[in-house]
């Protein structure tokens, strides 16, 4: 089932989920009981994230040796996994950086077949690897691009113009929003002109980067409202566990931490602060909850203790 029939035919707000694959080599048991334990909580539905290749240097006799190295493959195959094992939809995320528009495509045909009906169009971090495009080749440059992409082969439009009578898939479309502004926009109106353009190409739904102050979100949906943006606009959460996150979370993802919650994690020992990070997220959810959020969307990555708290003081 398509996010958007979730939403449509929900009785009451739901809550979801996001996992990030494991490292290469790894074993899929691990993710496996991941999912085990969120499936008691009835998700509809489950994204996994996509990592393309990225630069590390290592240093060798020699002197430095550039490397370039894809840490967490499997997107696919992991989403495809969860979907026949547990029987719950998932979204894989696909990638503008890493990927030429012919693996793209390749990628959604595979995706078709094995009847995956959602995904996730978003560019993608600078993870310094910029992948070299053969002749021939395309990429897509911005996750509207992307979207257009998917959209077309909805309507049955491949890359290859000579197939005609190419049978159109059946995606639904997801992209990511900034209700903090994503980092590279000049200001909030001009990001949300950059979603509705992400819109007009064909997505259908959205969701948004973490946030811990819940104006920032509501006053996203109004904007996003007034430009005229109707589709579902679904919230998105990460719980604060450790000290750290103080610095990590703001400097990956370009968002602010409301003083409050930092100068209490900051005061408190740090075997407490998951218990922060789990009533700051219940408070959060619950005025999201009570004011007309559609559903919640937890990265939980591969931690699973804060996420397990959090839902038990819900009881959703």
């Amino acid at each position: 089932m398509k996010v958007t029939e979730h939403l449509a035919k929900a009785k009451s707000p739901f809550i979801s989920f996001e996992i990030i694959p494991i490292p290469r080599g790894g074993d899929i048991g691990k993710i496996f009981a991941i999912v085990e334990e969120l499936m008691k909580y009835n998700p509809p539905f489950i994204d996994v994230t996509s990592h393309s290749a990225e630069v590390q240097y290592e240093e060798t006799p020699t002197g430095i040796r550039k490397k370039v190295k894809r840490k967490k493959p499997g997107t696919i195959g992991i989403s495809v996994a969860i979907k026949n094992k547990y029987n719950v939809d998932t979204v894989p995320h696909l990638l503008c950086r890493g990927f030429t528009k012919e693996e793209t495509e390749d990628a959604l045909i595979e995706l078709n077949y094995l009847g995956i009906e959602n995904v996730l169009a978003i560019r993608g971090d600078d993870t310094g690897f910029v992948k070299p495009v053969s002749e021939g080749k395309t990429r897509n440059e911005y996750a509207c691009d992307l979207v257009k992409q998917i959209s077309d082969m909805n309507k049955g439009k491949y890359l290859d113009e000579d197939l005609l009578d190419a049978t159109p898939t059946n995606f639904c479309i997801g992209v990511g929003a900034y209700p903090e502004k994503h980092f590279e926009a000049p200001n909030i109106k001009s990001d949300i002109k950059t979603v509705n353009t992400k819109i007009k190409n064909g997505a259908d739904y959205i969701v948004s980067q973490m946030f811990y102050e819940n104006k920032n979100y509501f006053n996203y949906v109004k904007a996003c409202r007034d430009e005229g943006i109707e589709v579902p606009i679904i919230p998105g959460l990460k719980i604060l566990t450790t000290k750290r996150h103080l610095t990590t979370i703001p400097a990956n993802f370009y968002i602010e931490i409301p003083d409050a919650l930092s100068e209490e994690i900051e005061a408190a020992k740090p075997e407490h602060v998951m218990d922060i990070g789990v009533e700051w997220a219940y408070k959060q959810s619950m005025e999201l909850l009570e004011n007309g959020a559609p559903s919640i969307h937890f990265y939980v990555m591969q931690n699973l203790k804060p996420i397990k708290k959090l839902l038990e003081k819900l009881k959703l």
